[in-house]
């Protein structure tokens, strides 16, 4: 994000009402987002326990004995004491090193071997030692999932998995196995995406131009952004909408003062096309 958008934005949303946080070391954007929290704090608009923010474990930090250091790192660069939330952001490792993508020589990605059940056991001590309020993961399918709730000596099971989650991509099977062992599907990309082709599969229609969340959104007198997120918090779906627009951020709060018919949701589940904006190539 360019140099400070990301400060006023995270204002703008927290004097909006907005209190959880989505952020990750990855997104090189954490100093302003705990700045941003700690000006709010130093108002009195909120306390630090009304947000919850949550960070995430990238992929090349998944060696046990790295994943300590790396909370460490972005609680350093948040200015925080605590994460509400800490998750292990891909089911995959990178080879451990300064390089966020580390590539070989054809530019190909390095791959690394890992556990992840180890890597959870140190996320476990990471929640023990109060450095993360809870833990959970993102990206996850349900056999990763199994991995680690069946893991001999399991302490904590995850609280939440992060996964693309939309009218076009409903994750029913997904989102009842969760559902069965209490972990929360907090949905990215809830609006669907951006249509930038480097990391976006253009080929599914923008989401917001579907007819039918239109034309919902016209009965409502709300826009096919705010029933979108509507479905999703009445499926019992966490969302995270991203923006920087002051004007979408209020937008995209005002969703609690309408609520969807049995019907209305079925039509809006029938929209499933079962294909995934964010594709993960990598």
């Amino acid at each position: 994000t360019p140099k400070g958008s990301c400060l006023e934005s995270v204002k703008i949303a927290i004097d909006t009402g907005y209190r959880h946080i989505d952020g990750a070391f990855v997104y090189y954007n954490e100093h302003e987002v705990g700045q941003a929290i700690r000006e709010k704090i130093a108002e009195g608009k909120i306390k630090r326990e009304d947000i919850f923010y949550c960070g995430k474990l990238w992929n090349t930090c998944h060696p046990p004995e790295l994943v300590r250091p790396t909370l460490e790192k972005t609680l350093n660069i948040l200015q925080l004491d605590y994460v509400d939330l800490y998750i292990i952001e891909l089911p995959m490792a990178f080879k451990p090193g300064d390089a966020i993508y580390p590539k070989d020589e054809n530019g190909k990605i390095i791959y690394h071997e890992t556990n992840l059940c180890a890597t959870w056991e140190a996320m476990e001590a990471c929640k023990d030692a109060g450095l993360a309020k809870s833990i959970g993961v993102s990206n996850f399918n349900r056999r990763q999932l199994e991995m680690i709730l069946n893991k001999p000596g399991l302490k904590y099971k995850p609280v939440s998995n992060q996964v693309e989650c939309h009218p076009y991509f409903t994750q029913p099977k997904l989102l009842e196995f969760c559902r069965q062992h209490d972990i929360v599907i907090v949905g990215y990309s809830p609006l669907g995406t951006s249509r930038d082709e480097t990391w976006v599969n253009v080929s599914s229609p923008p989401l917001l131009k579907d007819p039918v969340l239109n034309a919902i959104g016209k009965k409502y007198n709300k826009t096919a952004a705010q029933v979108a997120l509507r479905f999703s918090i009445q499926r019992g779906v966490v969302v995270i909408p991203k923006s920087f627009n002051p004007q979408r951020i209020r937008e995209n709060f005002q969703i609690f003062d309408f609520s969807l018919t049995e019907q209305e949701m079925k039509e809006i589940e029938a929209l499933n096309k079962n294909v995934r904006y964010v594709e993960l190539l990598m």
